[in-house]
């Protein structure tokens, strides 16, 4: 099954803002394009509007005049869904209402051809659900294309339940012969984005309602040392609070509230008092003329220690002892194997997070996962109300030595970057094990949809087949309500690692 021919027409029904985005990437591949909006006058001032962002590429020269010019000749706006009946694929664009969405499709079955092949543009709502009420189900099919859609590449192609193979292929090419990369997934909560990338704000917003850190740290430290674009509360005002809630509560309840997916009280009560971000000039920050700049904590400048003592394999965090030697601070290697540590001339230790709390033992600061430790700018330590200030004062000032911003959070469990991408990792693993999307499509939708450095299989071979699994499995052990409980596909790609080297479990 080969993608739509660029002679058959195109239709995009709802004309807001991702309407007006699919009907141009429709339009720039070279369909004719017919608009359509049950409000009267809305079709043409899509039109008009899509026509203008025209006129905007050919200004930066990435469209030519003449081609801009054919574009626009090919824009149709459409009074009547009758105006649609000679279209070839007809995408919706409407409400996210489940009714309205059903409503629309049986009128359009009334109308179209019996090989038009109709998709929804849904984020949330089952695509199996919505074909429920037609006649041949069987052609509809999930296009989820990401705002904007002139600019992102992903489009998530989603087979429902009744969606037959040749109707998913034929969207699935259509979308590639449209510059888009297309990834296929089955009819998920959240499909692979929205579900997958749930840990990235609920261990955020868990970690400030701990009381671990404030908003601009958090986001800090993900940014400067996980090495995501933006951080959470950044990235949630920007998507609108309400929309991100949304989204978070829509995936729970598909679920069956499972914990894994439950929804911040903090954030609920931020859209409840109507700050909903940068759209209302207030959300986790503030917006606006005279707004003052949120910074995050950064620790005063500490003496280095003189050396540091390595014991055992630092695994993910191995290349700091090649950069602690860079900095003239000297490295002794202990023959004997007590872990995975770091010593230092105070006999306090440092240690990678690994689901543990620093209370638990004798003098132990912990420090965070980082992307790339060499280009990491900000390392993130946590320590207990126990830990000895001259252990914690010689932890930041190596990580200062380093060329680091240093951020000392609570005593949280995982800490920040750490128990976020052992999350999102088990979420991927489950993914796959429940038949959701391949691996290669998983890591091209979570790079490409949300921007991620690495996909999560990507992170997964970087850190080690055990990681995630032993990081949530002590993080299960502190908190038991099943929240960090790694998924059974972790535990199986884990152990068979391990029982291939002789271990059992």
């Amino acid at each position: 099954m080969t993608a739509l021919d660029l002679s058959s027409p195109v239709a995009v029904v709802g004309t807001g803002t991702m309407g007006q985005g699919i009907a141009q990437v429709a339009l720039v591949a070279g369909h004719s394009v017919r608009l359509y909006d049950a409000v009267p006058g809305r079709a043409q001032e899509a039109a008009d509007a899509i026509g203008a962002r025209l006129d905007r590429l050919v200004e930066k020269d990435r469209l030519g005049g003449a081609d801009r010019d054919a574009a626009r000749a090919r824009l149709l706006p459409a009074s009547d869904l009758a105006d649609l009946t000679d279209c070839a694929l007809v995408i919706e664009a409407v409400l996210e209402r489940l009714d309205v969405k059903q409503e629309l499709f049986r009128a359009l079955e009334d109308v179209v051809g019996e090989d038009c092949l109709l998709a929804t543009n849904t984020s949330s709502l089952s695509v199996t659900a919505i074909g429920g009420a037609l006649r041949n189900p069987g052609r509809l099919v999930g296009l989820h294309f990401f705002n904007p859609a002139p600019l992102l590449p992903l489009v998530e192609v989603v087979s429902g339940f009744a969606t037959d193979v040749t109707s998913a292929t034929r969207a699935y090419e259509t979308a590639r012969a449209w510059g888009k990369t297309p990834v296929a997934c089955a009819d998920t909560p959240g499909f692979i984005v929205n579900r997958i990338a749930r840990p990235f704000y609920a261990e955020a917003f868990a970690v400030y309602e701990a009381q671990g850190a404030d908003p601009a740290t958090i986001d800090a430290i993900l940014r400067e040392c996980g090495g995501f674009r933006m951080g959470a509360f950044e990235l949630t005002d920007l998507i609108g609070q309400d929309v991100n809630e949304s989204v978070t509560r829509s995936v729970w309840r598909s679920f069956f509230q499972d914990v894994r997916f439950t929804p911040s009280l903090a954030q609920q009560r931020l859209v409840e008092s109507g700050r909903l971000g940068r759209k209302t000039g207030q959300g986790w920050y503030a917006y606006g003329d005279g707004a003052e700049k949120a910074e995050p904590h950064t620790a005063e400048r500490s003496r280095p220690p003189a050396y540091v003592s390595v014991e055992g394999d630092l695994g993910p965090a191995s290349e700091l002892v090649g950069l602690i030697r860079e900095a003239g601070i000297q490295v002794r290697e202990e023959e004997e194997d007590h872990g995975t540590r770091l010593v230092l001339p105070s006999g306090g230790q440092l240690a990678l997070a690994d689901g543990q709390t620093s209370v638990e033992f004798r003098d132990v600061v912990y420090f965070d996962l980082a992307l790339d430790y060499r280009r990491a700018t900000r390392i993130a330590l946590s320590a207990s109300q126990d830990t000895a200030p001259q252990t914690l004062s010689e932890a930041i000032g190596l990580f200062q030595a380093l060329g680091k911003d240093v951020s000392v959070i609570g005593d949280v469990p995982g800490m920040i970057v750490a128990r976020t991408v052992a999350r999102i990792v088990d979420l991927a693993h489950d993914a796959v094990a429940k038949g959701v999307a391949t691996e290669e499509d998983i890591d091209t939708a979570m790079r490409l949809g949300v921007n991620y450095p690495l996909g999560p299989f990507e992170w997964s071979r970087r850190l080690g087949r055990n990681w995630a699994y032993a990081l949530l499995d002590d993080l299960h052990l502190r908190d038991p309500s099943g929240r960090y409980a790694p998924s059974l596909a972790l535990y199986r790609h884990a152990y068979a690692t391990d029982k291939r080297e002789g271990g059992t479990s």
